[in-house]
């Protein structure tokens, strides 16, 4: 529960320290952070060596994406076909 709890505030306090940096920051820091939970994850399902860095990678990938995602302020959505459009977000 200790490292949950730890795992909690390092990301709410990087969640808030997110709107004093510019967009390089965020995208590192979201990796950062992206690499970490997906090490978590890969640690906590008992994932051997290679699901951890699967995990890991998979995880910095999606944290530099959601970075990149709140910068532009849009959104993907699909279209039924298997295709996928930009929008605003709601």
């Amino acid at each position: 529960m200790t490292k949950f709890a730890s795992i909690a505030i390092l990301a709410a306090s990087v969640a808030l320290a997110g709107c004093q940096m510019t967009s390089n920051e965020r995208e590192i820091a979201s990796g950062v952070m992206g690499a970490a939970g997906g090490l978590a994850v890969a640690s906590l399902l008992g994932g051997n060596t290679n699901w951890k860095i699967l995990g890991t990678v998979a995880g910095a990938a999606a944290g530099t994406l959601l970075a990149r995602n709140t910068e532009t302020g849009t959104c993907a959505y699909a279209r039924g076909d298997g295709t996928y459009y930009e929008a605003a977000c709601p």
